[in-house]
Parts: C-alpha cells; structure tokens; sequence
C-alpha cells in the first residue's frame, strides 16, 4: 500500500467520522428543541388548568372565556386579577430555579450542586429573619430587598470560604452545607425568642407559597427575571467551556476567574429573586436540569431545557397544591416540593452510591 493511498483512507474515514459527528449533533438539537417545546406546552397547560382550582372552581371554559372575554364579570375578576399572576409566576420562577439550578451544578460538576442544597436559600431566609424579627419591617419591598441580598451574602460567604487557588465543586458543597446549617441553627434560635404572631408571619413566608403573588410584586419580578434570563442566555456558550476544564477554557480565551464569578452571581439572583417573591422553594433548581439532562439525553447541563424543565415542575406542584387545597386544606408549593424533592434526593444518592461503588 503506497503512502498516497493510506492518505486517502485515513481522510475518507476522517470524513465519515465528521459527517457522522454532524449528524448527531443535528438530532441532539431537534431532539432537544422538541423537548422544550413539549416542556414548555406543558406549562402553559398547566398553568391555564390552574386558573381554575380555588374556593371558586371553574370549568375550562369558563377561564378561557374570562381570560379573553374582556367583560368586567366576577369570573374576570377571579381569573385576570387574582389568579393570573399566581399561574405566570409559577411558570417565570420555575423557569429561573432551573436555571440557577443549571449553572451551580454546571458549575461545581455535581449534581448535588444547587442553590437550595448548599445554602443560598437558607441565607436569603435568614435575612428575612432578621429584617422581620429584629428589625420590625414587615413591607413586602424590605422582605424582597433583604431576601436577595441575604443569597448574595452567603453566595460571597460561601465563595470566599472555599476558595483555595480557585474553587472546586466538591468544596464548595461542602462549605455551603456547613454554612446552611449554621444560619439555620441561627433561624431556630431567633424564631423561638419572637413573639407568636412574628413567628407565625415568618413561618408562613419560610414555607413557600406562590399564593401571596399579585400583579403589583410580578410586575417588577417579571422585568428583572427577564434580565438574569438574558444574562444567563449571555453566559451560555462559557458555562459549556468551562465543563471542559479551567485549562481548556483558558485555550479558548475564557477569563475563567472573572466568568466563574459572574455565573456565580446569575445563579444565585435566580433563586434569591424567587426566594423574595414567594418564599424559598427548594428541590425545583436540584431536580430541573437532572431531569432535562435525562429528557433531553445530552451529556451536558442544558441552560435552556432546564428553564423549559423548572417551569413545568413548578407549574405541576403549583396545579397538585390547588387541587389538594380543593380536597383537603391549602398546601404551600414550596411544603410540596421539599416533600417530593426529598423522595427524589433519596434515590439520587442512592444512584450515585452504586454508580461510585
């Protein structure tokens, strides 16, 4: 065999392994773009179901012809005024725990990596403690203002405690994890000295509820969920090099320092963002992206396909809350989340056991 001749074998099965490259790389994305689609269809789905669970039911025709009937009937008034904002931010504030919960766990290379597991969650719940308990504001602007800079604190707490010649994911869980603790032993402590109507105010805050969402805290949710979205949507391409490594991304021209740190923020304004509005929901941000990363059959953290995930998880435990308030007694979503979040945490651990074992 001449060296001609091995030149054109070697360059035809380099073609054929470029084309067959190619090919999957088109079926990841039209895979991964249906998904979404069907994700998000199935939030708005859910979300317009939701619209008519409460005190005063309603068929689904009734919502639709409220929502676009324009007439001032109580069945209007019922659904635009009152459980319209709680159906949209159920959709926005799932869309942006998933993609909180996609960069940290992005981030640290861990799929117990997210916000609520090592401790952002806590730290906005503790200044909501402290600006209730020992402050004496109970205004809904000083609760959100506090909440988010208490995730930021701690996310810079956090940060700076498990720096060491940079941050690896598996320290910085750990430190996160020591960290929620502590302000957790402080929260007990702090709730137990108040009085019980504060208590119970901050009680009811720490469970979790969408219901206490109207158009005139969304309004300015929405317009700041849309900004970290579209920074988030910015950082994309340099979340995915930073998956491959420090070094490789150092090749590409990354600032891998500076980027790590302006993720970093993202993340936690996501989740503090929702924390301010609604109280901490756990396990959306953990669960999302895992179970887009399934769906989607991708070896890597999607941003988007997370959004897609959280929205319909939230927009799901949202409508099972209602229904179960028809039933039952009102449940807070965020009680239910933690409750079915725990049962998949369980079988996580258990998953990556055998996997390391």
């Amino acid at each position: 065999m001449t060296g001609r001749t091995q030149e054109r074998i070697d360059f035809g099965y380099a073609h054929r392994q470029l084309r067959v490259g190619n090919v999957l790389a088109v079926r990841v994305r039209v895979r991964s773009v249906a998904v979404n689609a069907g994700l998000g269809a199935l939030a708005l789905a859910l979300a317009t179901l939701a619209l008519g669970f409460g005190d005063y039911p309603l068929s689904p025709g009734q919502v639709v012809d409220a929502l676009f009937g324009g007439d001032g009937s109580a069945n209007g008034m019922i659904v635009r005024e009152w459980r319209l904002p709680v159906a949209i931010a159920a959709v926005v504030f799932g869309a942006l725990l998933g993609v909180g919960g996609a960069i940290f766990q992005s981030l640290t290379r861990n799929p117990l990596g997210s916000p609520d597991v090592i401790g952002f969650d806590t730290g906005a719940y503790t200044a909501v403690v402290v600006t209730v308990l020992l402050v004496g504001t109970t205004g809904y602007w000083s609760v959100a203002a506090a909440a988010i800079a208490g995730g930021l604190a701690t996310a810079m707490l956090v940060y700076v405690l498990a720096y060491r010649r940079g941050v690896q994911g598996f320290r910085l869980i750990v430190v996160g994890i020591g960290v929620s603790a502590v302000l957790g032993s402080i929260n007990a402590y702090l709730i137990t000295r108040a009085n019980v109507f504060d208590a119970m105010t901050v009680g009811f805050w720490g469970a979790g509820s969408l219901s206490r969402v109207t158009w005139a805290s969304l309004a300015p949710a929405l317009l700041l969920g849309l900004i970290i979205l579209a920074a988030a949507a910015f950082l994309s391409p340099v979340l995915r090099q930073l998956e491959l490594g420090d070094d490789a991304a150092r090749a590409q021209g990354v600032e891998v320092g500076r980027s790590r740190l302006a993720l970093l923020v993202v993340g936690v304004a996501c989740t503090a963002l929702v924390t301010a509005a609604a109280g901490p929901i756990g396990f959306i941000a953990l669960a999302a992206a895992q179970l887009a990363r399934r769906v989607t059959r991708t070896p890597g953290v999607s941003v988007a396909s997370a959004a897609f995930m959280g929205a319909a998880l939230l927009s799901a435990a949202q409508s099972l809350s209602l229904a179960i308030a028809q039933l039952y007694r009102p449940v807070p979503v965020g009680l239910l989340t933690v409750c079915l979040g725990g049962l998949y945490l369980i079988w996580l651990l258990v998953r990556e056991t055998r996997r390391t074992v």
